[in-house]
């Protein structure tokens, strides 16, 4: 059991199992010993986890050496500062709201709430961040001079999931010397002690290693069917579990480009409508117990028309997708390590799966076991982490649904007190008299910081009832004064940046300077 661990075996490409290659082979050079396979079927079509991301994954795209200017080019990037929520608290004209990804202007030294809560009637991202401005006017998140991952306003990207996987393949076989095999999977070979010795292949004979990343989606070939690891089912929780989803052209190729993520709420579920550089991605994800497959493609036709996109015969048939949310209980069993959709997905909504992918990667990279006994010990707290976070992600995702006031039977199943996480109707509990903080989110690398819970809950319209001595005039001067500076960086940022189009077609024709 004392073994060396230096044979990494990925089974499964896609998005999920190059980021893993990258990430462990860019942190494990060939000085380590580590190598690194990727096994990918030729005939399993790659599923992309979603064309949005989180702001870390411009930290990963740099940690295994990946140009910006070259990604944006190749898979038709561009810059995401946040999401829009568009009807989601009642469905009345102007209910909108942005949870951007620059924190609260003075989050950290003033009580930004209380003074929220005495202010004109502006909404809390408005007053409090620069970038909801950035968002409406289409500007993009940095100048033409700013180099590659460097930032004058937070963001992350909206990707072609298939280009992005190619990208990543490209990229770890040329540069990072993973090994590639395009091959089927048919079996496992086990040790006796229950470890995976082998994978058995049609091609290649057998495929020896000493750990396995299972990122062959939801099969889940090893974690799932061949360790029987048990699934964590969410349904109860969020509903959601069939999507439908086709590519919008732009009317003309000037067409400005959306700075965020757009997610507008309809009677059965939700639309994506994501900006990339040559298309629109629109989705519309749904629950199968509250609308059929067909009046869930209407509304997604009649969601295109009405944000003037093309009729329903010019965009030919769309893609659907059917998936179980829920997440296996345990993401490390024994010598294997599942990572993405193998071992779960909850729904779209805010792009968790992929950050999942990267916290995923970097854990096993950055604590990757010397031996097969520190295996075990690593695998604890790899799945406690894991564990901690799928209960967070849902946490987070229910929280857009049960403050939303809709009267649709799918908005009002949402708010039962059955569906709601008891972890989730404490914590709202505690919000009444005090906003989120870092004590209500207690690990250091949380998915989703307690500025975003503020928000996803102020701009659902939900109203705190701070306790006394909170709400003073020092405390409203105080929180004035970060409102003033936020309203400041607004004006000096609207004159500086250039429109997101702009910026994109700069990138993609004369790239970003390189440090």
């Amino acid at each position: 059991m004392d073994e060396a661990v230096k044979r990494i075996v990925i089974v499964g490409g896609g998005s999920a199992g190059w980021l893993a290659a990258g990430v462990l082979a860019a942190t494990h050079g060939p000085a380590s010993g580590v190598t690194v396979t990727v096994l990918e079927s030729p005939d399993v079509p790659t599923v992309g986890v979603g064309e949005g991301t989180w702001p870390t994954m411009r930290d990963t795209l740099r940690r295994i050496g990946v140009s910006e200017s070259d990604f944006v080019r190749e898979c038709d990037a561009t810059f995401k500062q946040g999401s829009r929520f568009v009807g989601w608290v009642d469905g009345s004209d102007g209910d909108a709201y942005t949870h951007p990804f620059v924190l609260p202007q003075g989050f950290l030294d003033a009580d930004l709430v209380a003074g929220w809560l005495h202010s004109a009637q502006v909404p809390y991202a408005e007053l409090t961040s620069f970038q909801p401005h950035l968002c409406a006017a289409g500007l993009g998140p940095k100048q033409f001079a700013t180099p590659e991952y460097a930032a004058v306003a937070n963001y992350a990207y909206h990707l072609d999931a298939g280009k992005f996987g190619a990208f990543l393949r490209r990229h770890c076989v040329e540069r990072l010397g993973v090994r590639h095999l395009s091959d089927h999977m048919l079996g496992v070979r086990a040790q006796e002690n229950g470890d995976i010795a082998a994978l058995l292949t049609r091609e290649h004979g057998e495929l020896a290693g000493d750990l396995f990343v299972d990122c062959t989606g939801a099969r889940s070939l090893l974690l799932g069917q061949h360790f029987g690891i048990e699934r964590v089912d969410v349904r109860g929780v969020l509903f959601n579990d069939r999507a439908v989803a086709v590519q919008v052209p732009y009317p003309a190729p000037d067409t400005p480009i959306a700075s965020q993520t757009v997610s507008t709420a309809l009677p059965h579920g939700w639309v994506w409508d994501i900006g990339l550089w040559a298309r629109r991605g629109v989705g519309h994800v749904y629950s199968s117990a509250h609308a059929s497959d067909e009046q869930a493609e209407e509304a997604l036709f009649g969601y295109i028309r009405a944000t003037g996109g093309p009729g329903r015969d010019a965009l030919g048939a769309p893609h659907r997708i059917a998936f179980e949310p829920g997440y296996r209980c345990q993401s490390w069993h024994r010598n294997c390590v599942a990572i993405g959709l193998s071992v779960g997905f909850v729904e779209p909504l805010e792009a968790s799966s992929l950050a999942l992918v990267e916290l995923g990667a970097a854990a096993l990279a950055d604590q990757l076991p010397v031996t097969r006994t520190d295996m075990d010990l690593v695998a604890r707290r790899y799945n406690d982490a894991f564990a901690y976070r799928w209960a967070r992600v849902i946490d987070f995702l229910k929280l857009h649904y049960v403050l939303s006031q809709r009267n649709d039977d799918y908005w009002r199943d949402h708010r039962a007190a059955a569906s709601t996480p008891e972890s989730l109707r404490e914590l709202l509990q505690l919000w009444r008299h005090q906003p989120p903080s870092r004590y209500d989110l207690v690990r250091v690398d949380e998915v989703f910081p307690s500025a975003s819970y503020h928000y996803i809950l102020y701009g659902m319209g939900f109203r705190p009832q701070l306790r006394p001595g909170r709400d003073t005039d020092a405390v409203r001067r105080g929180a004035e004064n970060h409102f003033r500076e936020a309203a400041e960086l607004t004006r000096r940022m609207m004159r500086a940046l250039p429109t997101h189009r702009a910026l994109i077609d700069h990138v993609t024709t004369r790239g970003l300077p390189r440090i």
